[in-house]
């Protein structure tokens, strides 16, 4: 997964021109094995997912063009934030919706609760993504405190696993929760999140929801619901 998620973008910025014209092609070795399911170049990674790579050049080059009408007009006024974090959000949950469904059998590998949690996440990043959530140095270090510091085992039982805080334990259940409701309505409550998200007043409301979540109150009523 984390493949599609640093070498397409990597990929996808050399496409843009991100690094100027390169004298040479860039090719990213293959591994041992499963090699099958990885590309290695521009011209390879295009041939196979054309939309992945046009979606990261596409944030890629709208960087790009507001860099150049900064330097030209000495100012940042073309560049706006929420439109680079929709492009953003754009590419990272189009390499998500790509691999998902190719590694989905590699969960049998994981203990139950990590791959129910690896679900949930994959899950989660949509209605994340619809907030154009910031993803800048502070306010991902201070979200990612709330998410598990370890890989999950067997045993881990949610909403009282002991060696996670409390607002771990609510995060983890917020999410199984959302990933069920979600499944059940057959995508109608993502569809109804993103509609909501569909104003930058709505979307900052659903970013301020999220980043209150870990210490909301409310979400003590998520420990009755059975998981």
């Amino acid at each position: 997964m984390n493949y599609y998620l640093s070498i397409i973008p990597f990929l996808g910025a050399v496409e843009a021109g991100l690094f100027g014209q390169l004298p040479y092609e860039i090719e990213i070795l293959p591994p041992e094995e499963q090699k099958d399911d990885f590309c290695y170049s521009v011209k390879d990674c295009w041939s196979r997912m054309p939309k992945l790579m046009d979606d990261w050049k596409a944030f890629f080059e709208y960087l790009l063009s507001t860099e150049h009408k900064a330097v030209s007009s000495a100012s940042l006024s073309s560049f706006k934030l929420d439109d680079a974090l929709g492009l953003m959000w754009k590419a990272h949950t189009s390499s998500i919706a790509y691999a998902l469904p190719m590694f989905h059998d590699s969960l049998k590998y994981l203990s139950d609760p990590e791959a129910n949690f690896g679900e949930d996440w994959a899950d989660a990043v949509d209605f994340i993504a619809a907030t154009h959530f910031k993803t800048d140095l502070l306010t991902t270090n201070n979200f990612q405190a709330f998410l598990p510091q370890r890989m999950l085992v067997e045993g881990d039982v949610l909403p009282s696993i002991s060696d996670f805080s409390p607002e771990q334990n609510k995060v983890l259940v917020s999410l199984r929760v959302l990933h069920k409701v979600n499944k059940i309505t057959g995508g109608l409550l993502l569809k109804v999140w993103q509609k909501a998200m569909s104003t930058e007043a709505g979307r900052r409301i659903g970013r301020e929801l999220i980043e209150g979540l870990p210490s909301s109150p409310k979400l003590e009523l998520l420990d009755l619901i059975e998981i």
